[in-house]
């Protein structure tokens, strides 16, 4: 076993996604959100810190969970229920817990816009989208059709997707954004995007693409964020010298 001390791996992954720097919603909490008591083996992954996904990373013996969501979602909570089980789950089972949200998304070579872009044959990709200073997304003309685009993208999420063609069948200015960004369709419009890839959207985002002529992707806001933290843990494991890593798929079917 390689016992490597977690106190190095949390400063490595600190460092490399540039967690201090990086702004985030309130609730992200990125970096170690739960420690343990400093030794790592094997490394486990996963879209949320949820109870069953904490009870799966347990059973299968991980040391370190590596999370997109984290624990504090919802703000200041009372250390009951729901909450308390999975803390305590964690605490009496030595497992580790380690966020990174905004800083996932946005990573270059492990994020999850840059692995889905690439997956997708978005190859020449340039940086767009403001946030708090950050660019959000990534973008590229392709010469495709928007069914072939529907077909990559299902390929790389794995599993079928939900689309507005609100412009049609020329993709032109592809931007991707992981994630809930489906109700900025209006900021993809003014950006010059003509057709917007992304995880999840509210009801209105959709007439308001077609009204606006804009082509959106929908797929899935699970499935379009499994990239980043199946490929940091992948990232971790061979820089230290660890066991194959564990990714715990527990998707939401959202």
């Amino acid at each position: 076993m390689a016992n490597v001390e977690m106190k190095y791996v949390v400063e490595f992954l600190d460092d490399a996604l540039d967690i201090q720097k990086i702004p985030d919603y309130s609730g992200a909490h990125n970096g170690l959100q739960v420690e343990n008591d400093g030794r790592l083996n094997v490394v486990a992954a996963a879209v949320d810190a949820s109870e069953p996904v904490i009870r799966k990373a347990v059973d299968a013996g991980a040391d370190l969970l590596i999370v997109h969501h984290g624990l504090f979602w919802q703000g200041v909570e009372k250390i009951t229920g729901p909450f308390y089980r999975k803390i305590k789950l964690a605490l009496d089972h030595n497992l580790a817990i380690y966020s990174a949200h905004i800083p996932l998304d946005i990573h270059p070579l492990w994020g999850n816009n840059a692995l889905l872009a690439n997956a997708i044959g978005m190859d020449s990709s340039e940086t767009y989208g403001d946030f708090k200073g950050f660019p959000l997304g990534l973008k590229q003309k392709l010469e495709c059709s928007l069914d072939e685009l529907v077909s990559k993208v299902e390929v790389a999420v794995g599993g079928e997707v939900h689309v507005c063609p609100g412009k049609g069948q020329q993709v032109g200015t592809v931007g991707v954004i992981t994630g809930g960004a489906g109700s900025e369709v209006k900021a993809m419009h003014a950006a010059g995007i003509d057709t917007f890839i992304t995880g999840e959207g509210p009801h209105w985002s959709y007439p308001l693409a077609e009204e606006l002529g804009l082509n959106v992707i929908y797929g899935g806001h699970y499935a379009t964020e499994t990239f980043g933290v199946r490929q940091v843990s992948e990232v971790v494991t061979e820089k230290f010298g660890l066991s194959k890593p564990l990714f715990i798929d527990h998707p939401t079917g959202l």
